[in-house]
């Protein structure tokens, strides 16, 4: 690349080239007129900047082969009569999809007869809306469930902002006045709509947590000052299950690290099918530390900051001790479960699943490392009935065990589950039956995952469904097998639901028999109601078609997917990686053009998919007229790409993160350094969480001939030993099992970060899961090894995602601002 001051050089000797070219001719031909010509054209030329001339003044060097870089100040502008893509369009969200929700409704009828019901809400003007219920069996079936957003209750106005059906659609749980806490909890005030009547009435006089209906529609059990309260819904009373709640000890109700990292909920309560009884968990973290966040700007701007307390276990640290304990709803007792382990090694275990199976309990467990799985039944007693061993690798968490009951007439002899087995280090189908036995049928096999376990079972033909990436890794695709139907291979015949090229979304009716069909990508995204036994589409729900016409009249970013070889530098090997290329409005490969990797990169993770978007990438490429790329690197996941490698690809970075990811991201930003149209010196890249940690990591590994100049990183984890437990030693185990791992899979070399030519880290200063702490302690390590070039900014209150007081908005604007300087050679 030629820098800025060069090309004003260029520019000038151009000018003086042009100046003495004047005069001979002057001289030659002694026109007045052309005198007065060339006299305007040098004002003109003196008049104008290097980015107006810079199209000019290719055309006089003709000998030249100078190339044009592309920069944001000089990008295309003519697209004929179509509008291009641009901030104000991309912050209004005027192309974004329209997307819904169903509720499917189980009803004890359902497994014989799937009447596909579903509750659906319809938005309306004004900000309002109505919720109906709907049948797919019964086109003309259309119940209204909520009438509205908004009601009255002792002259007081309330708006619904969540809403949960009873089974028998006879009453709706409805959610006012929301207080959000962490990134699946909140409190609120919790109501009991009588459809008929459209009455409401308060489930409880204070904000409570979270509710759940009983599968007979008749008793609600919530979740108040981490204790358990039951309430029968013709009752205003409400019984109290559990009396020990605290800051310490949560009953339902999953503390900091398990709502985060395990069950991704605000509920640890499950009803058995019969809804005689309810299981739950309940955490102790008394012995887990506190981590104290101050909030400076809430509360009406306060003198002194708000702090607030959280039980956080980082690595190493004790983590909350977890039971499962059961309520019997006759004799109104509670029970705890001891669970004891058949294995040595399994100490400080951490629950992973909890789901009935019939009238028992299935509850995993695993280390704190995660390579050692016990499965256990619990009934009037908790037994072992499986256990199971990760070499040089981990087990996921999953959720999605599915009870399969008895059936003699469709063949199935005794109760049994299908769950999700490692097999060679990828993740399928298998079917236990008994539920305590220790032998599975495997159902699915193969280099490729089954994604998110079973996704449905029709219970009267036997029929399983799930998503896989057996056709692509950055597709995702619906399938069914039998349970009982084998091919020569000893395995279920697979039958392809999706054929068409994809990214598809599934929902099952809870018989299993109808599909909620969410069609992602790559084209514009569509929803629609399948009949699975009819193998045909019934119903439109979404199709996007406003969107479809307005994209006729606007251009945006084209993306390119490509499977690119990317090379070890220390092994030598190659082996193959996805990625995604947003190319600038009017690509021009003759031109040189600046190109930012946008990544993610944490273990398991995909960044590189067919979903469709326009997204912050697409309004980088408009905006920036820039590249942007994205490459999933090793220890990502679904890669199925390298046979050799095969599920290594994701485990290779057991024990020691930041290692392999920045190599790959370095390799692939040389590859595309040779590109033609590529400006190798400016070259950037930027994530946020992970792939804030990835970015920092990178300019801290890319010191032998740099090949990224630029970065930012958002929220990032800067040492391992700084994050909590569960998700950091299912990689790295505790810092006394790896202390080497913990020490160089952290960024510890500040000096290496003076090669970049600039980058900015920015950081709310309320965030929960990646604390500030992080941040600041690497601007202390920057200043002692007197690293300057950089920029920071603090977002007061604002937590991992950005979301207070405009916080998100913002920083998205910095990071467009700073990119833009960037590419126009402005922090040279």
């Amino acid at each position: 690349m030629k820098d800025v001051e060069g090309k004003v050089r260029r520019t000038r000797n151009l000018k003086r080239f042009v100046a003495v070219g004047v005069v001979f001719l002057v001289l030659v031909w002694g026109s007045s007129f052309l005198i007065s010509t060339i006299d305007r054209f040098l004002t003109t030329l003196e008049t104008k900047s290097y980015n107006d001339i810079h199209f000019h003044v290719q055309e006089l060097e003709l000998e030249s082969n100078e190339a044009i870089y592309a920069t944001p100040s000089n990008r295309p502008t003519e697209f004929g009569d179509k509008v291009p893509l641009n901030k104000k369009i991309f912050d209004e969200h005027v192309l974004s999809a329209k997307l819904h929700d169903i509720q499917w409704i189980k009803s004890p009828s359902s497994i014989q007869d799937d009447r596909g019901t579903y509750v659906i809400k319809n938005e309306k003007k004004d900000d309002d809306f109505e919720v109906v219920i709907k049948s797919v069996a019964d086109e003309e079936y259309n119940q209204v469930l909520i009438e509205k957003s908004h009601f009255e209750y002792n002259g007081a106005s309330y708006k619904v902002e969540d809403f949960v059906a009873s089974p028998d659609l006879k009453k709706v749980v409805l959610k006012t006045n929301v207080t959000s806490q962490w990134r699946h909890s909140s409190v609120g005030y919790y109501w009991i709509l009588d459809v008929a009547t459209q009455k409401v009435k308060p489930v409880f006089d204070e904000k409570i947590s979270t509710i759940s209906w009983s599968p007979d529609s008749s008793k609600v059990a919530f979740i108040f000052n981490n204790n358990i309260y039951l309430r029968d819904i013709s009752s205003d009373e409400a019984l109290q299950v559990t009396d020990d709640g605290s800051a310490e000890i949560f009953n339902g109700k999953p503390d900091w690290v398990y709502e985060e990292e395990v069950f991704a909920s605000d509920i640890v309560l499950w009803w058995s099918p019969t809804g005689d009884k309810f299981a739950f968990l309940k955490s102790n973290n008394s012995e887990v530390p506190e981590f104290i966040i101050p909030f400076y700007a809430q509360n009406k701007f306060e003198d002194y900051p708000e702090i607030v307390k959280i039980k956080y276990p980082k690595a190493g640290y004790p983590n909350p001790i977890v039971d499962i304990w059961t309520y019997d709803l006759k004799e109104g007792k509670t029970k705890k479960h001891d669970l004891k382990s058949k294995n040595i090694g399994l100490t400080e275990r951490l629950i992973t699943e909890v789901v009935w199976v019939g009238e028992e309990v299935l509850v995993k467990t695993s280390n704190r490392a995660s390579d050692l799985l016990e499965v256990y039944l619990v009934g009037e007693e908790a037994k072992s009935v499986r256990s199971h061993t990760a070499d040089k690798s981990w087990f996921e968490i999953t959720s999605h065990t599915l009870f399969v009951p008895k059936n003699k007439t469709a063949g199935r002899q005794k109760d049994g589950y299908i769950d999700t087995v490692v097999e060679n280090g990828f993740n399928h189908l298998a079917y236990f039956s008994p539920p305590d036995s220790s032998k599975y049928e495997l159902l699915t096999s193969g280099n490729w995952e089954v994604v998110n376990g079973v996704g449905a079972f029709d219970f009267n033909t036997n029929t399983i469904y799930f998503a896989s990436t057996m056709k692509s890794s950055i597709e995702r695709h619906i399938h069914s097998i039998n349970l009982f139907d084998r091919s020569d291979n000893g395995l279920p015949y697979i039958k392809d639901v999706t054929a068409k090229e994809g990214y598809y979304s599934s929902s099952f009716s809870s018989g299993g028999r109808f599909l909620f069909l969410s069609v992602l990508g790559p084209d514009v995204p569509k929803q629609q109601i399948n009949d699975l036994r009819m193998e045909k589409k019934v119903k439109i729900i979404e199709d996007n078609s406003e969107l479809i016409e307005k994209l006729r009249k606007y251009v945006v970013p084209e993306v390119k997917y490509s499977t690119v070889e990317l090379k070890d530098d220390e092994s030598g090997e190659t082996f193959l990686a996805n990625a995604a290329e947003v190319l600038p409005l009017n690509f021009d490969k003759k031109k040189k053009y600046p190109v930012l990797f946008q990544i993610y990169g944490g273990p398991g993770s995909q960044m590189v998919d067919k979903k469709w978007a326009i997204s912050f990438n697409s309004l980088v490429a408009a905006e920036l007229d820039a590249i942007v790329v994205t490459v999933d690197g090793r220890g990502t996941g679904y890669n199925n790409l390298n046979s050799k490698l095969g599920s290594n690809y994701k485990f290779i970075v057991r024990d020691q993160l930041g290692k392999y990811e920045p190599r790959d991201l370095i390799s692939a930003a040389n590859i595309w350094a040779e590109k033609p149209y590529v400006d190798r010196e400016r070259i950037a890249i930027w994530g946020w969480s992970y792939g804030g940690f990835l970015t920092l990591k990178t300019i801290e590994t890319d010191t032998k001939d740099p090949i990224f100049n630029y970065g930012v990183a958002i929220a990032p984890v800067t040492k391992w030993k700084l994050y909590d437990s569960i998700y950091t030693e299912r990689y790295l185990r505790t810092p006394k099992e790896n202390p080497s791992g913990y020490e160089t899979g952290s960024i510890h070399n500040a000096t290496n970060f003076k090669h970049a030519k600039k980058f900015f880290i920015g950081h709310g200063s309320g965030d929960d899961n990646v604390h500030v702490q992080h941040s600041l302690q690497l601007l202390d390590e920057f200043n002692l090894a007197e690293v300057e070039n950089f920029e920071f900014m603090i977002f007061p209150d604002s937590n991992h995602g950005m979301t207070y007081h405009n916080g998100q908005k913002v920083v998205y604007d910095r990071i467009l601002d700073f990119f833009k300087r960037a590419f126009n050679y402005e922090l040279e």
